[in-house]
């Protein structure tokens, strides 16, 4: 979604002075690079969810693209550098393919041709509206009890979740059979994320056909499709009133909404905590004298948050010792590493592992050595 929203402002109107290329390069400049990727489109992972597949809804990242491959006798999964990650990189140029300004013409227009009246109105046609839903709680409750629904309930649901997600009618019979294997299982257990989908578009018809979601900003129905990635993460951080109404119904216990504009506060506080090193000392990389936040801050929203997910990894690392790189071992590892990047894919119908059994996961990225005011790898670091 941000992707696309992103590339989406090629056609917008911006502030005066800045050309729409300019206004996406700033926003391509500021996306995280060093632990941030992509997540697998959602829409593909709910009609894999709907054919039997396992999605994970515990915090952890579902990429796409992964190929599975053999080097030493080791079998693992390499990622090679994500599409959306690259298109980032070239942004951060303001080199923009002929493709993707097509793309953003088509998106921008999709979405200012959304009439979320009709959508309001076909809700109300079937008796939603102010009165029989009178909070976004209320919407998010009807939401459950339908889909908390088991039995013969559960085929229409099956349909319902295929009607969302674009999935042709000829496939029904495929998934209602893996349905059967599983043991007819409620959707909720037997296809937790398209579950998750189908609720949030559920719940934003829902609550556009109370009055609790305006109808005349388009933008909602963008905004409100972020909560789909909502169980793949732990803290859920928005400047959006929308999402921050919204968002928390959504969530799971151990998930934490974070008000945007108290983050970025909490990251100013950390800039001027971290700004007294030495240009020498700042030239080793962020991760030489700025590891994690400091941790007797009990004021840091960063440290509250690392306190409550991070819980007790971070406060451990802090007090062991570092022990020095083995030079040796780092050389085995390079070689490893660009065995790797350079191994033929298995063909899928030969590939003798499942995922979770993988030895080693191989992700690339691009980092760039400097970002802003900070060296995010050590100035001196070739390559």
């Amino acid at each position: 979604m941000f992707y696309v929203e992103t590339l989406a402002d090629l056609e917008k109107v911006v502030r005066q002075g800045r050309t729409p290329e300019q206004e996406v390069g700033i926003i391509a400049d500021k996306v995280p690079e060093m632990s941030g990727g992509p997540c697998a489109f959602h829409a593909d992972l709910a009609a894999a969810n709907l054919f039997g597949q396992s999605v994970p809804m515990d915090g952890r990242i579902p990429t796409a693209g992964g190929q599975a491959v053999k080097v030493d006798g080791k079998s693992g999964v390499a990622h090679e550098l994500a599409p959306e990650s690259e298109a980032f990189g070239r942004w951060q140029n303001r080199e923009f393919l002929h493709v993707e300004r097509s793309f953003a013409r088509t998106w921008r227009s999709a979405l200012n041709g959304i009439d979320l009246v009709t959508f309001a109105a076909g809700m109300k046609a079937l008796g939603i509206d102010h009165q029989t839903c009178k909070s976004l709680a209320d919407a998010k409750k009807i939401v459950d009890e339908f889909l908390g629904r088991s039995g013969d309930q559960v085929p229409h649901q099956i349909k319902l979740a295929m009607v969302l997600l674009g999935i042709p009618v000829e496939f029904e019979p495929q998934v209602l059979e893996q349905w059967h294997g599983h043991g007819s299982a409620s959707f909720i257990n037997y296809a937790p994320y398209a579950a998750h989908v189908m609720a949030v578009e559920l719940f934003f018809q829902i609550a556009l056909a109370a009055n609790l979601i305006g109808t005349m900003n388009p933008a909602n129905r963008t905004d409100t499709a972020y909560l789909f990635y909502a169980p793949f993460c732990h803290v859920f951080v928005s400047s959006d009133n929308l999402h921050r109404r919204c968002a928390p119904h959504f969530l799971r216990a151990d998930q934490s909404f974070v008000w945007g504009y108290d983050l970025k506060a909490d990251l100013r506080r950390l800039i001027e905590h971290y700004k007294d090193p030495s240009e020498e000392e700042k030239e080793k990389g962020l991760s030489h004298f700025a590891r994690t936040p400091p941790p007797d801050d009990k004021e840091s929203l960063v440290v509250r948050l690392w306190d409550r997910h991070l819980v007790p990894t971070w406060r451990e690392l802090l007090s062991s010792p570092q022990e020095p790189r083995d030079a040796e071992e780092d050389k085995k590892l390079v070689e490893h590493i660009n065995k790797v990047s350079t191994a033929e894919p298995i063909p899928a119908n030969e590939v003798d592992f499942a995922p979770d059994d993988a030895e080693f996961v191989q992700i690339t990225r691009r980092i760039s050595k400097r970002k802003g005011s900070w060296w995010q790898l050590p100035k001196n670091l070739e390559g």
